[in-house]
């Protein structure tokens, strides 16, 4: 492929992430310019040809609607937030269509969902933004998703949102044009370090929480692990070999709080991914959760967020 023009097309959907966008884009404006040929182009798609606003409220203008015919190399599709409310069905055939001519298709930030919907990962590997995970697992069951940077499986490839993107390009650019090219194009975006595809997208919980003490670390990775069905206290202090007692002094002494507390705060804000990321109902969401009941949820959900869950989804729509 490195001695052939490619064509990349950019399918933006409505408040999409230009920043993901931005990021995928500029490493092959880089990639021209730096190997001082053309090696790719672009074309940036919405269903209809007309403007799209991004989430940013940021306008942009296509350069073409999905009836375009023009030949392309791969087609990514660059999505942002409520994408869990897309349901274009002209869309999804003109993505299987384009996949059915060989053509390789990609989703960036949430546009993994897209791709999901249109049938286009099944028994395939993907990735999407961390927070929208869980929202994607609970609607995907049979999707295999990690929490990769970006996930290349065959003729489909994923990537997370953020400046993920940008490693990702970077990666594809190198496969197709050489290490060096990429090295380049990384160093002229001030970008020290080319991640790989098993890079992990969060900071590691060290740096999230400003704590380095590993007993605790553990035990917060254990909460995180288990939301659906909470880890009773004794469980957790047992499984770094500390006393219940002890274990409450850990976190107050780092966190300035109880684990009751911080197991409570990483499961609401697992339910608010949920809330807003998916359909399921409050109910669904709450056993999601680890809570017994859809008014326990709704109790602790406004003692910490200032609203019901379903006021909440109210305001948000």
């Amino acid at each position: 492929m490195g001695g052939e023009v490619e064509t990349i097309g950019f399918l933006l959907v409505p408040k999409f992430s230009m920043m993901a966008f931005t990021s995928a884009i500029e490493p092959l404006r880089s990639a021209n310019r730096m190997s001082g040929r053309t090696l790719y182009r672009w074309r940036v798609y919405s269903k209809d040809g007309g403007p799209v606003r991004a989430s940013s409220e940021t306008v942009i203008a296509p350069d073409a609607g999905i009836e375009d015919r023009a030949p392309l190399s791969a087609l990514i599709v660059c999505a942002g937030i409520d994408v869990h409310l897309y349901r274009d069905k002209q869309v999804f055939s003109w993505l299987r269509a384009l996949a059915r001519k060989g053509v390789r298709i990609g989703g960036i930030c949430t546009g993994t969902h897209v791709l999901a919907r249109a049938g286009l990962l099944d028994g395939r590997r993907c990735t999407l933004h961390w927070e929208n995970i869980p929202g994607f697992v609970e609607e995907f069951p049979e999707i295999t998703v990690t929490a990769e940077l970006f996930e290349i499986d065959d003729n489909r490839f994923t990537c997370s949102g953020g400046t993920a993107p940008l490693d990702l390009m970077l990666h594809m650019i190198g496969l197709e044009h050489g290490h060096r090219l990429a090295t380049l194009i990384s160093d002229q975006f001030i970008h020290d370090r080319i991640r790989g595809p098993h890079d992990h997208q969060r900071m590691a919980l060290t740096s999230r929480l400003g704590v380095r003490d590993a007993k605790l670390l553990s035990v917060i990775t254990l909460m995180e692990a288990n939301i659906e069905e909470p880890l009773s206290r004794a469980a957790l202090a047992a499984s770094v070999g500390l006393s219940t007692r002890q274990l409450e002094r850990l976190f107050r002494r780092h966190l300035d709080r109880t684990p009751k507390q911080h197991y409570l705060e990483v499961r609401l804000r697992r339910a608010r991914q949920l809330l807003m990321q998916t359909d399921m109902s409050v109910l669904a969401v709450a056993l999601a959760c680890g809570f017994v009941s859809a008014s326990h949820f709704s109790k602790c959900y406004r003692e910490r967020i200032g609203l019901t869950p379903r006021q909440e989804r109210r305001e948000a729509a």
